[in-house]
């Protein structure tokens, strides 16, 4: 098993089969958890009441630690990574998806809910830069795709399979390649775009938009080429 040493190192502590566990004193600081979780390469990360950490890399689920999480612990992971107006709307609603970002290091899609009467999160790790659609090992005809005038693309799929990856990959390509007016509609929004020789306008829905209809709607007024809904 490889044990970070606190300074990014790993060190072979024994059986690499029982996955990444690493003993923890003191209280656990979600940022932490965090930035281990991404030095793991990491997909997710999941805080649930009566369980430690969890992180989901190649081989399955595994332990990040072994300090179990407590109701005031997932409690205060969240309230540490919210905004108040965030956590009021989660408070009401039972469950709320948002982004995080920690620039220079990494971004995270989160979604924060409740169960058996606990705050628990779901945290999806994302590269701050979209991938190279030719890297995806995706069909010729994806990339043709982006070069259509006009038409609706679907892409659709199981959770996991890779479609915001996949439209995060043929916006850049379009973004490369031609100039346009792109407007994403998402929730939250997981890629960041740049401007390169298109205008990328994103939009999340509930902090920019209120709601799909009304972005939508306002989007056939803003001169778009593309619209890409997420």
């Amino acid at each position: 098993m490889h044990r970070p040493d606190g300074k990014g190192r790993n060190h072979n502590t024994g059986s690499h089969q029982h996955g990444i566990l690493v003993q923890r004193r003191g209280r656990m600081n979600i940022y932490e958890l965090m930035e281990r979780a991404a030095a793991n390469e990491a997909s997710d990360l999941h805080i649930t009441v009566g369980l430690p950490p969890i992180i989901r890399v190649s081989v399955g689920l595994m332990p990040l630690c072994d300090q179990i999480v407590t109701p005031e612990m997932s409690e205060q992971f969240a309230r540490d990574i919210m905004r108040n107006d965030q956590w009021e709307s989660f408070v009401a609603a039972g469950e709320l998806d948002f982004s995080l970002s920690v620039p220079g290091k990494y971004r995270y899609r989160v979604n924060v809910f409740k169960q058996r009467q606990s705050v628990a999160l779901a945290m999806r790790l994302i590269k701050f830069n979209p991938p190279d659609i030719n890297t995806l090992g995706l069909p010729p005809i994806v990339a043709t795709l982006c070069n259509l005038s006009r038409g609706l693309i679907l892409v659709t799929g199981p959770t996991g399979s890779g479609k915001s990856t996949t439209l995060a990959a043929m916006v850049d390509m379009i973004n490369n390649t031609r100039s346009k007016h792109i407007i994403t509609l998402e929730d939250p929004i997981e890629y960041l775009h740049r401007h390169k020789k298109c205008i990328v306008n994103q939009r999340e829905i509930g902090v920019d938009s209120s709601d799909y209809a009304r972005a939508l709607r306002a989007a056939l007024r803003q001169d778009p080429d593309i619209i890409l809904i997420g």
